[in-house]
């Protein structure tokens, strides 16, 4: 495996854990359709907060312009596309170490296929006026790119001597995280971080009665449907936040029982640390969220939080599944 491989392999990481924070900064800020057409903006490549449309331009995609948000959606896509390309060198770079029996082959070519799947999706993100499952689909897309691409720059780790039931704690540990995940992403589409306003009862509540669970999952609701500011009603609102919750404690006591499964072992210590840490850094941001009223720097934080954890998971696993 080349050292050019190895170094892109490890800017790629850097650079996917800036996209998928800069992607949360963007939805945060709402500026998600800041761009209603795809590539371009207003028919423009290249933005600034200064940009400027003519009248009729602007009527012609029939939203008004908004250059702070312009700007910010395609600084997500400058970044972006750039790590597309990161990811495509590294499957051209294996392509041509093949021969090298040290050299990732499989993994590289994953890469390139799923950024294109994701600018897939970033485009449908746009042009289907962000459905909360396209939204979603993009999130869990943007961390996969992450995972893949650390799991490239972290070469290869001094494996464990695991039991086969720590090894099913790990996997069911992951699972509960990208669940979460994909119900952290599906209450910031729906825009119900401020359903449940209290912690750590819901609506004053320990199980809300006038949640509407039917309403909060229903995951296509058809084409032409524009989900900027969310067009659930309050009820199913506070059901997508409350079982975001519920996921929490659920994946908040796998990863803890992992965390310390690891932390026993004298060669686990630092990956089961590090679960924890990101783990107790993960939930304080959550709570701090609903109880300081959704801050724009800790909402952005707690999206960069779960990305953070689930690398300690990733780097767990590789330790423990030995490749």
């Amino acid at each position: 495996m080349s050292n050019l491989f190895v170094w892109l392999a490890r800017f790629g990481c850097a650079l996917a854990l800036i996209v998928v924070t800069v992607g949360a900064w963007v939805r945060l800020t709402d500026a998600g359709l800041g761009c209603p057409d795809w590539p371009g903006c207003y028919g423009e490549i290249f933005v600034t907060e200064s940009l400027t449309i003519p009248p009729d331009v602007e009527a012609q995609y029939g939203r008004p312009l908004d250059a702070g948000k312009a700007w910010r959606e395609m600084f997500h896509r400058y970044l972006a596309s750039t790590l597309g390309l990161v990811c495509v060198t590294l499957a051209v770079l294996a392509w041509l170490n093949r021969k090298d029996p040290e050299q990732p082959r499989v993994i590289p070519f994953m890469l390139a296929g799923l950024v294109v799947f994701q600018g897939l999706l970033g485009m449908w993100t746009v042009t289907l006026l962000l459905k909360p499952l396209i939204v979603v689909a993009h999130l869990l897309g943007g961390l996969a790119t992450l995972s893949l691409l650390f799991w490239l720059a972290r070469g290869r780790a001094r494996p464990l001597d695991a039991s086969p039931r720590l090894k099913v704690l790990a996997v069911a540990a992951a699972a509960a995280l990208v669940l979460q995940i994909a119900l952290g992403g599906w209450t910031s589409a729906n825009y119900a971080a401020l359903a449940c306003p209290d912690f750590p009862t819901c609506q004053t509540q320990w199980w809300p009665e006038l949640a509407d669970f039917d309403e909060a999952f229903v995951l296509w609701r058809g084409i032409g449907i524009d989900y900027e500011g969310g067009v659930l009603d309050h009820p199913a609102r506070v059901a997508v936040h409350f079982t975001h919750r519920l996921g929490a404690i659920v994946a908040s006591l796998l990863l803890l029982a992992f965390a310390v499964a690891l932390l026993r072992r004298p060669d686990g210590r630092i990956a089961g640390g590090a679960v924890l840490a990101a783990l107790a850094a993960q939930l304080a941001l959550g709570v701090s969220i609903v109880v300081f009223g959704v801050p724009l720097s800790i909402a952005v934080a707690h999206n960069g939080g779960a990305a953070v954890l689930l690398l300690t998971i990733v780097n767990a696993h590789k330790r423990l599944f030995g490749f």
